[in-house]
């Protein structure tokens, strides 16, 4: 399948000198930019409503929730309706990883998630941490906040480069805990709900949320209702408790998330369970829900939106597999390439490289060795690394089913 060309990304507009804040960036991420006005404004159109002067600096304030709802879905229309979505995931959902994933399916995708504080007071994190081109599009810009007018200044930022500012309510790691944001806000919804409405009333790109389900389910229904009236466009159920976050320990609850979709008007996604595409057919068939997103199983296998699946998930099924001709050397030499044309933290790099080669390491221990010796690292040793590992002979094939073999995705056969 051939890639499109993109034109090299160009940072958002800085401003003067910051000074770096005495806290680390909680864990943080990136990704790059390039603006497409013409786009922006027939998107701004579609979302905005016909104005009359008393609406021209908050449109949103003019929209009863019928008509946010109409527009909620018209947009997502315009959109194209993407079933396969990149979730946000940390240090590891930043540009060129999801190039790779558009090549191999996916419709539309997260960045990972944004400090708003440090992103509206930091040139150098805003730099680093956040970029995109003209095809990363549809494209969400996820943001971590408990400052409504915090959050709101990040989003302006970057509003001209994205399809939808979301807002992380579903974080349930300790940092989310100390710094106060993600899935912690769940005991805090008069704040949820101001979060919500600030971008909503002030900005021209639809605001989407991510969330996790209350152990009760009534609650979780609440929660969402409140939510979509408070302005929420799209909302992305990820089908476990903040508690339950080992996701090979607990299975995400579908039913939960069919309740949800039930519950409000909005375009509703699922998160959880997603390892292969039966699974995706599942859970769509299940929940009703307009598409799915991946985390996990995607830096396994960023090829998964495409067919392709690891040994792990080849074996045990009555549908015979058959070799992909593709593997997660092939995968990461295309993504070292990206990173050549999209520079990130190495880092992020370092990450990905673990995660596409973990079995193939296991292989060969003295290779993984060699590259945690790295201190700093570089194209050539990766290269040079990958090179190694073929030569040992070492390969573990990614596979398609023989009914999926002739899958189509974009247009293009794998």
């Amino acid at each position: 399948m051939a890639f499109p060309v993109a034109k090299t990304p160009t940072q958002i507009p800085t401003d003067s000198t910051y000074s770096d804040p005495a806290e680390e960036p909680d864990n943080l991420i990136c990704s790059d930019q390039n603006q497409d006005e013409t786009r922006q404004e027939q998107e701004c159109s579609l979302y905005a409503p016909a104005m009359g002067p008393s609406c021209l600096d908050s449109p949103a304030r003019c929209l009863t929730v019928v008509s946010r709802v109409e527009r909620a879905w018209a947009y997502w229309t315009k959109l194209d309706r993407p079933k396969y979505l990149v979730a946000p995931m940390v240090d590891n959902s930043e540009l060129p990883f999801r190039m790779l994933c558009r090549k191999y399916g996916a419709q539309a995708a997260y960045t990972p998630m944004l400090h708003s504080r440090i992103f509206t007071e930091t040139e150098k994190y805003r730099k680093e941490e956040f970029s995109t081109c003209k095809e990363d599009r549809p494209l969400f810009v996820q943001f971590c906040a408990n400052d409504p007018d915090t959050l709101l200044d990040a989003a302006r930022r970057v509003e001209p480069y994205c399809d939808y500012v979301d807002i992380n309510l579903g974080c349930p790691q300790r940092i989310a805990r100390r710094g106060y944001y993600g899935a912690f806000l769940m005991d805090n919804l008069p704040l949820v709900k101001s979060l919500v409405e600030k971008l909503a009333l002030n900005l021209q790109v639809p605001v989407s949320c991510k969330i996790r389900i209350f152990p009760n389910l009534e609650d979780t229904l609440k929660y969402a209702r409140m939510l979509e009236e408070a302005g929420c466009s799209l909302l992305a159920v990820h089908g476990r408790t903040r508690d339950e976050k080992d996701g090979k320990k607990f299975r995400a609850d579908w039913k939960a998330i069919k309740a949800v979709k039930n519950a409000v008007k909005i375009p509703v996604l699922a998160n959880g369970n997603i390892r292969h595409l039966e699974d995706i057919r599942d859970c769509l068939e299940e929940t009703g829900v307009e598409g799915v997103m991946s985390a996990e199983t995607l830096l396994e296998n960023p090829a998964l939106f495409a067919g392709f699946r690891t040994t792990e998930w080849a074996t045990g099924s009555e549908v015979a597999s058959v070799d992909g001709k593709l593997d997660q050397a092939d995968l990461l030499v295309e993504y070292l390439k990206l990173c050549e044309k999209y520079p990130v933290p190495w880092r992020m790099i370092r990450s990905h490289v673990h995660k596409l080669l973990g079995d193939w390491f296991s292989v060969q221990p003295h290779i993984r060795e060699d590259l945690n010796k790295q201190s700093r690292l570089t194209f050539e040793f990766l290269y040079d690394m990958i090179d190694r590992l073929r030569d040992t002979g070492t390969r573990i094939p990614l596979y398609l089913k023989d009914t999926e073999a002739g899958l189509l995705v974009n247009g293009q056969t794998y």
